[in-house]
């Protein structure tokens, strides 16, 4: 079956673009559905989905854009309109990957329709800022960046190889079959580098029972994906014993996943195991991004680009408080399970972040405000330990077979 690739582009000013790339998609054998998302210039190139269609899809007159002539308001209304074009077309089976083009304003509504569409649905954007953080554009989908290099402004020796590679790399993603694998039900686990031993362990004991188990970088989108997912409906259980994106939102840094990190699971009624790992770091970037108020603080550099902060007592006291919190508003089973020894690598007997006072205010905390029916189990054990792990992946299958 022939596939068909959206074209996203405003083709006022990247018409040529837009063309180009759609040739180079119909020699690679699909059809390409040019989706215009422009608004004050005339459109070089014939649309699909004109503009006219993206603008009633957010409940705007494209004529009244242009006369009302402010660029914020269009920009709004392509953007929310540009995501509900894409995901309807891709519901009703119009569609079945997505390439955009577009310096910020056209990369902001490109990826807007790219994350309205489901994960595993070829998603590529080539921007002007590409190279940068992209993560206001990728949120929690698999969107993929392509650094346009030079300015999607016409066809020049550089862009041509650009596009070309890009819309390739898309008639590719569609035409691509993923192998089989067998339907497990699938659980969720939180994971960071310092505590990769123990999430591991507990994962090679979840498959052996059967359960098909994705793993989340602890690094602020990979909990807000993981969190996605589970309210979506995906996961059968949560193993979420790094939960160390909350330390980032309590002191500010770089690896946040936001304030709503650990309710998914609690208000979905979803099983979960729940630990402190990683709560012993606050993280930013090289040495030199760490605010000037912390730089008297224990700081340990994990390598060049991650500097890692060590939380005091009394930010683990709030960071129990908060955890509680969260837990408390649990609809289905939840079991907190803490490692006395410590609750990373680096937060154990010899390392640098070894505070025994520092978790202590942490786990009690936690337990001090923690609804009385919501089991807290201790272990003596630092969190990467074996004994750790397998109580944690037993804790949890006693859960999912009840």
């Amino acid at each position: 079956m022939t596939k068909t690739i959206a074209v996203i582009a405003a083709l006022d000013t990247k018409g040529s673009e837009a063309k180009l790339v759609c040739d180079v998609i119909v020699a690679g054998g699909c059809r390409a559905h040019v989706i215009d998302v422009g608004v004050l210039g005339e459109p070089t190139i014939s649309a699909d989905t004109t503009r006219a269609d993206v603008a009633s899809a957010d409940d705007e007159d494209i004529a009244a854009l242009v006369a009302a002539g402010d660029k914020s308001r269009a920009m709004a209304a392509m953007t929310r309109g540009a995501a509900v074009v894409a995901a309807r077309l891709y519901a009703e089976g119009h569609i079945d990957g997505v390439i955009g083009l577009g310096g910020s304003a056209g990369t902001a509504i490109a990826t807007s329709a790219m994350r309205a569409l489901p994960i595993g649905v070829p998603k590529l954007c080539v921007s002007t800022v590409a190279s940068g953080d992209t993560r206001a554009y990728v949120g929690t989908k698999d969107v993929t960046m392509m650094y346009s290099v030079v300015d999607i402004a016409g066809i020049n020796r550089l862009s041509v190889r650009i596009l070309t590679n890009a819309a390739g790399a898309i008639v590719g993603m569609v035409n691509t079959e993923p192998p089989t694998i067998a339907d497990k039900p699938l659980l969720a686990a939180s994971m960071f580098g310092n505590t990769t031993a123990c999430v591991d362990r507990a994962r090679k004991a979840l498959e052996d029972a059967g359960y098909e188990v994705l793993v989340f970088h602890a690094t602020g989108a990979g909990g807000q994906t993981m969190e996605s997912l589970i309210a979506d409906g995906f996961v059968a259980g949560v193993l979420d014993l790094t939960t160390t994106e909350w330390a980032d939102e309590l002191a500010g840094g770089v690896f946040s996943a936001g304030p709503t990190r650990l309710e998914a699971a609690a208000r979905a009624g979803v099983p979960a195991v729940v630990g402190p790992g990683c709560l012993d770091m606050v993280n930013f970037g090289g040495r030199a991004t760490v605010p000037e108020k912390y730089q008297d603080r224990n700081l340990y550099e994990w390598n060049p680009n991650v500097t890692l902060m060590r939380t005091t007592p009394e930010e683990n006291a709030e960071l129990g408080r908060i955890i509680a919190e969260r837990l408390n508003l649990s609809q289905g089973p939840v079991t907190v399970l803490l490692p006395l020894k410590g609750v990373s690598q680096l937060d154990s007997e010899g390392n640098p972040y070894w505070w025994p006072e520092a978790d202590q205010a942490l786990y009690g905390a936690l337990k001090a405000n923690l609804r009385a029916d919501i089991p807290v189990v201790e272990m003596p054990n630092n969190i990467n330990d074996p004994e750790f792990a397998d109580r944690a992946a037993a804790l949890l299958l006693a859960m999912l077979k009840k």
